[in-house]
């Protein structure tokens, strides 16, 4: 896996509008990972697509009359089959993680990149979400020297109180042991 201009080459892009530059571009030195789904608990469809793209039906659900107005977004999905979807170019700011703070320095967005999981918070993950996770990182490694194995931080971390995922089902030391 390879990145190209600060996109994952050969990975679909869906591009949302719920970006903007970052403060220092070359500040790329901490990673986010979060779960999502819509409606909650629902997989495979294309709701998270449009909800990154300002394009969620509120009439579609009513969880989504809640949220459909939010501008969010983050820079990659990756889905429970393990494939990927990049929604906005790694040395942008996504707009993922919100009130936060990592290690005494707030508003995350600007140094860290996103990644989605599609999951919630109490169900497993899929074996080949963690091998694309671990493939993902790899390649953001190589790409962003400010980032490291020891940079990886769950939503939950960087706000808590606030948010909990990706939660207790997230397996952070298989993870860890993916990326030896």
């Amino acid at each position: 896996m390879k990145i190209d201009r600060h996109w994952l080459a050969g990975i679909p892009r869906t591009p949302s509008p719920n970006f903007d530059d970052r403060p220092d571009p070359a500040d790329i030195s901490l990673l986010v990972i979060h779960c999502i789904s819509l409606p909650p608990g629902e997989f495979g469809n294309d709701y998270i697509d449009r909800l990154f793209c300002n394009q969620l039906n509120p009439d579609d659900h009513p969880y989504f009359k809640e949220i459909y107005q939010l501008e969010v977004s983050a820079h990659l999905l990756i889905k429970r089959d393990g494939s990927c979807v990049q929604y906005v170019p790694f040395d942008k700011r996504a707009w993922h993680a919100g009130k936060s703070e990592y290690e005494g320095r707030e508003r995350c967005n600007d140094f860290s990149i996103g990644i989605e999981l599609e999951g919630t918070e109490f169900a497993a993950y899929t074996d080949q979400q963690y091998v694309q996770l671990a493939k993902v990182i790899r390649a953001l490694l190589e790409a962003y020297p400010k980032l490291s194995a020891q940079r990886l931080a769950g939503h939950s971390d960087i706000a808590p109180g606030r948010k909990t995922d990706p939660g207790a089902s997230f397996d952070w030391q298989r993870l860890l042991g993916l990326l030896k």
